[in-house]
């Protein structure tokens, strides 16, 4: 009997507080991608790591949305993965201390990688 296969997706997350909506949507669609069993890494690029800094993402709301903590503790529930960008943190000063526990550095080459392997790429 052949094996399924799983199905996954990246979704590519530029944006911070500064723009609650673009913030949130990542992990509103990483968690319904989650419910349906899809393999999810949301990968935080651009002004999109500040969310990955501690204390930040308590405080993003978005109006129709639940707050960013809850997607967020949610998807990571789920068994989503959050990848931050290496070269992104270090440009904006935040050291790998400062990050929510959880979180993944990553690299350039294995953000390509994912997403040549990945059935679908988001960007937000």
């Amino acid at each position: 009997m052949a094996e399924e296969k799983t199905e996954k997706m990246v979704i590519i997350a530029t944006h911070g507080g500064d723009d609650p909506e673009r913030a949130s949507l990542p992990f509103v669609v990483g968690n319904a991608a989650r419910a349906m069993e899809v393999e999810v890494i949301v990968a935080l690029q651009g002004n999109g790591v500040t969310l990955a800094k501690k204390g930040c993402y308590e405080h993003v709301f978005c109006g129709g949305l639940d707050p960013l903590k809850k997607l967020v503790d949610t998807f990571v529930e789920l068994g989503g993965k959050i990848w931050v960008c290496t070269p992104c943190i270090k440009s904006r000063q935040i050291d790998k201390e400062e990050l929510v526990d959880g979180i993944e550095l990553m690299a350039g080459g294995q953000l390509v990688q994912a997403c040549v392997e990945a059935d679908a790429v988001l960007n937000y």
